[in-house]
């Protein structure tokens, strides 16, 4: 299976150095000196990873054959894919690959059907699960422990335990002028 691991970015310095926006949880394995990604577009590559190192908080990388600016620029906005075993599983506990999750299907903890995750969104404050509902519209579920109470792959579902109005429009709209009593 193949998973998209970084984004090429833009060239840093003369000697065919990019910087790379990580889309993985660990960037030492897929990302190490010595792997062989393939690309998209697919004739940037494949790119052999020469060296690593992390510069003003982002990690630069070099690849086999990229000796200048020129080359190294010639990459930029290629997606970095690496080969993962279908099987395999990320190290840490509660940590999922986005094709782990997809097609999962989610219903609240009282057994409620909700839909069908789709697809997943990542954001630097949190991911996001899309969700395709029965009647075909589509809810936002935020990947947080607060809400997805539980993973479980065997039954194929998440179960969540969604705050009013989040899949429903039965939310409690609190305000704090109504609460006083003043008018507008």
């Amino acid at each position: 299976m193949q998973l998209v691991v970084a984004r090429v970015g833009r060239a840093h310095g003369i000697k065919g150095e990019v910087t790379v926006e990580v889309r993985t949880d660990e960037p030492e394995l897929r990302l190490a000196p010595g792997a062989v990604l393939a690309t998209d577009p697919a004739s940037a590559g494949p790119l052999t990873i020469e060296t690593g190192r992390v510069h003003s908080g982002r990690l630069l990388l070099r690849f086999a054959g990229v000796t200048d600016r020129n080359a190294a620029e010639a990459l930029r906005n290629a997606l970095l894919i690496a080969e993962v075993d279908p099987e395999e599983l990320p190290e840490g506990e509660d940590e999922y690959y986005d094709h782990q999750l997809i097609d999962l299907d989610v219903v609240t903890e009282d057994g409620t059907e909700v839909g069908r995750i789709t697809e997943i969104s990542h954001l630097p404050t949190q991911d996001l699960f899309i969700v395709e509902r029965p009647d075909g519209s589509e809810v936002m579920i935020p990947f947080v422990e607060e809400i997805v109470t539980d993973i479980d792959l065997e039954e194929q579902k998440a179960v969540i335990a969604p705050p009013p109005g989040l899949i429903d429009d039965r939310a409690e709209i609190a305000s704090s002028r109504e609460a006083s009593g003043e008018e507008s």
